[in-house]
């Protein structure tokens, strides 16, 4: 096992910069840079004439080696990060991109791991149940649910929940995470029911989507392996109807699920993006879609290497999941 972890930790790392310099290709391949937008609001905002607006913006490029070619722009950006754990300073937030990171980031994963574990452990025994119960009424309001969860956008629900929110309740302080009497203060009983009050619908929306997926998944994968001649051989043995499908039956529906573990998290990372935009949360997707508007390629860059990092990460986890759950992987050719 520790082989099999180290060989696929090796093989991520080459990955991974090929990862970087398409990222990076990528936010560049638009014209313009973060000097545009000093450029615009000097003039806009702070009345300059072109000549001195175009020097301020010419003054941040010089400083910050956007005049440099793209591949030295690239290397510079990359040696910080593996010499000094530098990414940059980003002049859209005014401080250091490990700084913006460091805030953004941890709020993010753990809402992404909150919905990811609710959508799992609802969706899979949705799709226990679903399978177990095929073409009953209960099949069947489940397999509504998953439709709707499936084709409605993350974005359109976030809308409604916000109006209704807002102009039905009255609820004023959206937008954040915590009320302003518990902003700097200790962590407590009330102050996490006061987070779980402004975070339960972007909870609700991302879980709703992901419990589709995977109560659809494990259910065709059940009524698959419920058919299989080993699950005929346990039943004909004389084992209870519970026994058969929780011991034999659902482990093994369970490989597609934990193979999915490999793409989730970013996925999840990625799918609040506009959920937060239209609750306005402090979390990655603002920081991204914000960064990419005013042209901050430090932080854009920086934000898209993370999201490629935990692909790699949990294509790791989802491999020893696997590995655990079947010795075939696990051992190979041996």
């Amino acid at each position: 096992m520790i082989r099999f972890l180290i060989s696929r930790i090796l093989s991520a790392i080459p990955i991974l910069l090929v990862l970087s310099l398409v990222t990076f290709a990528i936010i560049q391949a638009p014209p313009g840079d973060y000097g545009d937008y000093i450029q615009s609001m000097a003039i806009n905002q702070g009345g300059a004439s072109f000549e001195a607006a175009k020097a301020q913006a010419d003054a941040y490029r010089a400083a910050n080696g956007l005049f440099d070619p793209l591949p030295v722009q690239y290397f510079n950006w990359l040696w910080g990060i593996i010499t000094r754990f530098d990414f940059g300073h980003s002049l859209y937030f005014n401080k250091p991109v490990g700084a913006v990171v460091a805030e953004r980031l941890p709020a993010t994963i753990l809402l992404a791991l909150t919905c990811h574990i609710l959508a799992s452990a609802i969706g899979i025994t949705m799709g226990i149940v679903a399978a177990t119960r095929q073409y009953s009424w209960v099949d069947t309001l489940f397999g509504f649910v998953s439709f709707l969860g499936m084709t409605i956008p993350r974005f359109l629900l976030a809308i409604v929940i916000m109006y209704f929110l807002v102009f039905r309740m009255g609820v004023q302080d959206v937008g954040n995470f915590f009320s302003p009497r518990y902003g700097g203060a200790p962590w407590s009983w009330d102050k996490f029911v006061d987070l779980v009050k402004h975070v339960w619908p972007v909870i609700a929306i991302a879980t709703f989507g992901g419990l589709a997926y995977n109560m659809r998944v494990m259910r065709a994968n059940l009524l698959d392996v419920l058919n299989a001649q080993y699950v005929e051989t346990a039943r004909a043995k004389g084992l209870s109807h519970g026994a058969v499908i929780m011991k034999h039956a659902v482990p093994n529906a369970l490989h597609p699920l934990v193979a999915y573990q490999g793409v989730v998290l970013p996925y999840m990372l990625t799918g609040e993006i506009e959920v937060a935009i239209v609750f306005g949360l402090a979390t990655v997707g603002p920081a991204i879609t914000g960064s990419m508007a005013v042209g901050d390629v430090w932080v854009t860059a920086t934000f898209m290497l993370v999201l490629a990092t935990t692909l790699i990460i949990g294509n790791i986890i989802s491999d020893m999941m696997l590995a655990v759950l079947d010795p075939r992987i696990r051992l190979g050719d041996a």
